[in-house]
C-alpha cells in the first residue's frame, strides 16, 4: 500500500466524513429555513393584497352601476358598495374607504381599504376605482 503522505490522501475510508465537515447541514438549514419561510409568508401576503385589490375594483364597480343609473345617486353607489364589501371582503380588506361622486354627466367611485397583514410591519393598501358617464334619456332633436 503506498504511503498517504507522498500521494496526498488520507488512509480513511473512502465514506468517512472528514471533521471539518461536521455540523455543516446543521448550520446550512439554521440560514435556509427561515429564509424559505419569509419567501412564502411574502408570496402569501402578495397574494392577499391581489385578492384584496379585486375586491376593492368589484365594489367600486358594481357601485358605479348604481350610481350611474337614470335615477341613481351618489347615496345609492355608496350602499351597493358597503354592501358589496361586506359579502366579499371583510377579513381581506380591512378599514375600507368608500367615496362615490355623481355630477350630471359623470360618476366617480374609489374603494380604498388595507391589506389584512400576514407580515407583521408590511402594511399595503389598495384602491379599486372606476367612471363612467351618467345614464340619461334622450330623444333625437332633428325627428330622424
Amino acid at each position: 500500500m503506498p504511503d498517504p503522505a507522498t500521494t496526498g490522501r488520507s488512509a480513511r475510508r473512502p465514506g468517512a466524513r472528514r471533521r471539518r465537515d461536521h455540523g455543516a447541514v446543521a448550520a446550512e438549514t439554521v440560514i435556509t429555513v427561515p429564509l424559505l419561510l419569509l419567501l412564502l409568508l411574502l408570496i402569501v401576503q402578495f397574494a392577499l393584497a391581489e385578492h384584496a385589490q379585486h375586491i376593492a375594483q368589484a365594489a367600486a364597480s358594481r357601485a358605479l352601476a348604481d350610481a350611474r343609473a337614470q335615477g341613481g345617486s351618489a347615496g345609492a353607489g355608496r350602499s351597493r358598495a358597503q354592501h358589496t364589501l361586506a359579502a366579499l371582503g371583510s377579513a381581506v380588506l380591512l378599514n375600507p374607504k368608500v367615496t362615490v361622486t355623481r355630477g350630471a354627466g359623470s360618476a366617480a367611485v374609489q374603494v380604498s381599504g388595507d391589506v389584512q397583514q400576514v407580515i407583521p410591519g408590511l402594511h399595503l393598501r389598495v384602491t379599486g376605482r372606476a367612471g363612467g358617464a351618467v345614464e340619461r334619456w334622450s330623444t333625437v332633436a332633428d325627428g330622424r
